[in-house]
């Protein structure tokens, strides 16, 4: 008579008799950074069916499992929210885009005609990664969006344009569960500096930022504790 789950041979190794086995199957694949590597990798999503099995034979079905992401690399697998999490090069270019618009919305709130605040929005923009950014190509996309009908016009509803905030949030919010509090601290800072680059704030710069720190998940305080920072020589 065989025992339920396994017994000892004569070199004393516990053999298992009733096992349950998972048959994996691809069902799609893609690039994503992997937890277990660190870095961008390929991997598969995968769906499972379970079996028992007795000494090595399916004999009956026991569900299904996954899906599952399974890195191509190390064959670690893990849950599908993994995917939420952007690749490295994906993070690079969201982090470039946020700075890209934050440092536009800035200078249109507060005008290009400085030449210093439109210097150091473009140092910015050149830290961020666009190496090509030039101080003519920031003003004509200013000059471009400020002749889009009423995009930024004051918004009743809103700190500054509706259409202005749209973008913005666009932008910033998926960026921000991705950033360490430093970093999304750092963005803001980088707009407070471009609209102190000429002066005191103005309203609507104030507004600006103020949409900048909402879209970046900062509190109302550290928006305002950042914005009085910025004033301090860096």
């Amino acid at each position: 008579m065989l025992p339920a789950r396994g017994t000892r041979g004569s070199s004393g190794r516990k053999l298992r008799i009733c096992t349950v086995h998972t048959s994996w199957h691809t069902v799609g694949d893609g690039e994503f950074f992997c937890p277990g590597c660190g870095g961008d990798r390929n991997y598969r999503r995968r769906t499972g069916s379970r079996r028992l099995t007795v000494l090595g034979i399916p004999v009956l079905p026991r569900g299904v499992t996954g899906p599952v992401v399974e890195c191509a690399a190390c064959h670690d697998r893990f849950g599908m929210e993994v995917l939420d999490h952007p690749t490295t090069a994906r993070f690079s270019a969201m982090l470039r885009d946020a700075v890209h618009t934050v440092a536009l919305a800035v200078l249109a709130a507060g005008g290009t005609s400085s030449p210093t605040a439109v210097r150091s929005a473009v140092h910015a923009v050149q830290a961020a990664g666009y190496d090509d950014c030039t101080a003519d190509s920031l003003t004509g996309l200013v000059d471009a969006l400020a002749a889009d009908t009423g995009r930024y016009l004051a918004d009743v509803e809103g700190p500054c344009g509706a259409a202005l905030a749209i973008e913005l949030h666009e932008a910033l919010e998926p960026l921000a569960p991705h950033l360490a509090p430093a970093g999304r601290e750092s963005i803001l800072l980088q707009g407070a500096r471009i609209a102190l680059a000429d002066g005191a704030y103005i309203q609507a710069e104030r507004d600006v930022l103020t949409t900048v720190g909402n879209a970046l998940l900062l509190q109302p305080d550290d928006t305002a504790r950042l914005m009085e920072a910025a004033r301090a020589p860096f």
